[in-house]
């Protein structure tokens, strides 16, 4: 039975924000991970691009193939009931991966670099699939390998939204699109397939753009962009309100405001 939360229980309850922090090659995303507090902080390491943090001592986890993103997400976000035991994210897949990660109430923060690897990793897996190929010739079906893609990589996302209680950061490459014809179709999250960057800024709470900005002195200087519009056209948001346009490119600080007592 569904059961009702009263207003001072939800009020209570601890959140964490999940956080999609993109930016341009080079401006320093990973980097931000030394901001956070390193007994409390997991790092999620799907590129092996870490050698700007190579001192910090964060525990890490690194991730080589979709299944081990599959597992690692249901063993932070917990099992789905609505899941049939065949699937991913059922208690089945729960049970048979271990359960909780170890020390998963040490760690207050996920930092995920990045989801522009972590989506080629799910295509890697979606085009492997009988959905990636015609039934009628055998051939490869691209249209069947995105689509399948697209739900795997949304499903995983939202798995790790069930993780309440953790501020959770997704990194990844921001790029300015530009179609065949020439036309510039705005900055985008660089990821494969077009579906997910449509609807991932959907899910997160945050959207946060790293860049170099130039304030009118000729001298760039790099900021967090958080809401929108903003006079460089980013694609920011923030669900909470608590954000002022443009504040200092420190993720630690960021989270602390968001959330005072979960901090990273």
């Amino acid at each position: 039975m569904t059961r009702i939360i009263s207003a001072d229980e939800r009020l209570r309850e601890q959140r964490g924000a999940k956080i999609l922090l993109v930016g341009k090659p080079g401006v320093g995303k990973t980097t931000q991970l030394t901001t956070l507090h390193a007994s409390s902080v997991l790092f999620v390491d799907s590129e092996a691009g870490d050698l700007s943090v190579r001192d910090f001592p964060a525990d890490t986890i690194r991730l080589k193939t979709w299944r081990e993103a599959r597992d690692l997400a249901v063993r932070i976000g917990g099992p789905n009931p609505n899941f049939a035991p065949h699937m991913c994210y059922s208690q089945k897949h729960f049970e048979t991966v271990g359960g909780w990660l170890e020390d998963l109430p040490r760690y207050k923060t996920i930092f995920a670099d990045s989801i522009t690897s972590i989506s080629r990793l799910s295509f890697q897996h979606a085009s492997q699939q009988p959905e990636a190929f015609s039934e009628r010739t055998g051939q490869k079906d691209l249209r069947g390998a995105f689509g399948l893609h697209a739900r795997e990589l949304l499903q995983w996302l939202h798995q790790l939204q069930h993780a309440r209680e953790k501020n959770v950061v997704f990194v990844a490459i921001l790029e300015n699109v530009v179609d065949e014809f020439g036309r510039n179709l705005g900055y985008q999250v660089q990821m494969e397939g077009s579906k997910v960057p449509r609807e991932i800024s959907g899910i997160i709470d945050e959207l946060i753009v790293m860049d170099w900005i130039d304030f009118g002195d000729q001298k760039p200087t790099r900021a967090f962009v958080c809401t929108s519009p903003n006079k460089w056209n980013f694609p920011a948001k923030d669900r909470s309100g608590k954000l002022q346009q443009v504040e200092e490119p420190n993720l630690g600080k960021l989270i602390a405001k968001l959330v005072p007592n979960n901090g990273g």
